[in-house]
């Protein structure tokens, strides 16, 4: 069995259990977390996911993060200007594009077909490298969370630190880990 067969086993083993309700937004959340170079491969194998939800008995929804600042740049007033003095992104990325990332997730997470049984499968968070923290976006998003988000994490975990593309320094988040190893395996339904 593959690495991310493995952790397909894994998030199973978790999604299968029965869900508690009155969880916190930010306790709602899942992170499966893979090692940086296996990403072509997790989203080559990412309906493993999708099917072991729906055997688990919960819808699952989507959302892709990968081409989200070119879109939002495309949108950009002064798009040109930023390319002659990209210091001058800086300010905007601070305000407008963590608010375009959230509200795009947030369009999956309230849709219609989402409900307190759904999952929302996050994936292209590592497009977002550079630009804005994940920690951030999962404060932005974390009301919004009415079953689970799966958040695909090509990075770290250790010690209740995620680090993202283990370059950054790690935070501490509420989200429950789904990692290789077997005696991470700790979680909270």
């Amino acid at each position: 069995m593959g690495r991310i067969e493995k952790l397909a086993d894994h998030y199973k083993r978790y999604i299968a259990l029965p869900w508690q309700k009155d969880l916190a937004g930010a306790q709602r959340a899942i992170f499966v977390v893979y090692d940086k170079a296996d990403e072509r491969r997790l989203r080559a194998r990412k309906d493993l996911f999708a099917l072991v939800t729906r055997e688990a008995g919960h819808n699952w929804s989507e959302c892709d993060l990968s081409r989200v600042f070119a879109q939002w740049m495309a949108e950009t007033e002064y798009r040109d200007s930023y390319f002659e003095s990209p210091e001058d992104l800086d300010l905007k990325l601070e305000d407008d594009f963590l608010e375009h990332v959230a509200g795009c997730v947030r369009e999956v997470l309230i849709s219609p077909e989402v409900d307190e049984n759904s999952v929302v499968g996050l994936y292209g968070i590592a497009s977002l490298f550079g630009f804005i923290r994940v920690s951030e976006l999962m404060r932005e998003i974390e009301g919004n969370i009415r079953g689970r988000v799966v958040v695909f994490f090509p990075g770290e975990y250790e010690n209740s630190n995620y680090r993202l593309l283990d370059a950054r320094d790690g935070w501490n988040y509420l989200a429950v880990p789904i990692t290789l190893q077997e005696d991470q395996e700790v979680y909270q339904v």
